[in-house]
């Protein structure tokens, strides 16, 4: 198994032992959304040595940790667990990485973004509006199977367009991911 050069930024121990069952890489676990100084400093530290991947779970602390980090590492590496893909095998679990099998773990690793801060959007509200995305009858429904499409992690109607900006997913790849949306639905 090839070795991952970037470290992997996780949540907790059971994220990394996950991951170490899939992929042969290095992690560093934030211990949760509330990520302390000396925490993004050794976050700051490796990215400048090795670079990072942010491998969080699809949920509200994980995005919270994302864009923690994200905004301290804008050329960080992202990867993307699917929400069905990480759910518990118990009930009244929530939703994470240390759920997800080996194969899901390599193909988010296998599709990887690097957020592009300075793009200017290349999709409209416009186009997502007409595209059936945001604020229409089965737009939660249609755009949980764009992000999954895309592997972009899924968002809600107001953060869709910042999303498919901040990955320079481009007009064609829109477009396609919205033509398979429709044979699908």
């Amino acid at each position: 198994m090839k070795k991952i050069k970037e470290v992997i930024i996780v949540e907790g121990k059971d994220d990394t032992k996950r991951i170490k069952d899939a992929v042969n890489a290095d992690t560093l676990e934030t211990r949760g959304s509330a990520i302390d100084a000396p925490t993004l400093a050794l976050i700051k530290k490796i990215a400048a040595q090795r670079g990072i991947i942010i491998f969080t779970d699809p949920d509200f602390s994980g995005e919270r940790i994302r864009k923690i980090v994200s905004k301290a590492v804008p050329d960080a590496k992202h990867a993307f667990i699917k929400r069905n893909q990480a759910k518990p095998t118990h009930s009244n679990g929530s939703l994470g990485v240390e759920h997800a099998s080996a194969e899901s773990i390599r193909d988010a690793l296998a599709n990887l973004y690097t957020e592009n801060q300075a793009a200017k959007p290349l999709i409209t509200d416009d186009v997502l509006i007409e595209s059936g995305l945001v604020g229409g009858k089965d737009a939660k429904q249609r755009r949980q199977a764009l992000c999954n499409i895309l592997n972009i992690g899924y968002v809600n109607g107001k953060q869709l367009g910042k999303r498919l900006q901040m990955f320079s997913i481009t007009p064609q790849q829109f477009k396609t991911a919205v033509e398979q949306i429709k044979e699908e639905l």
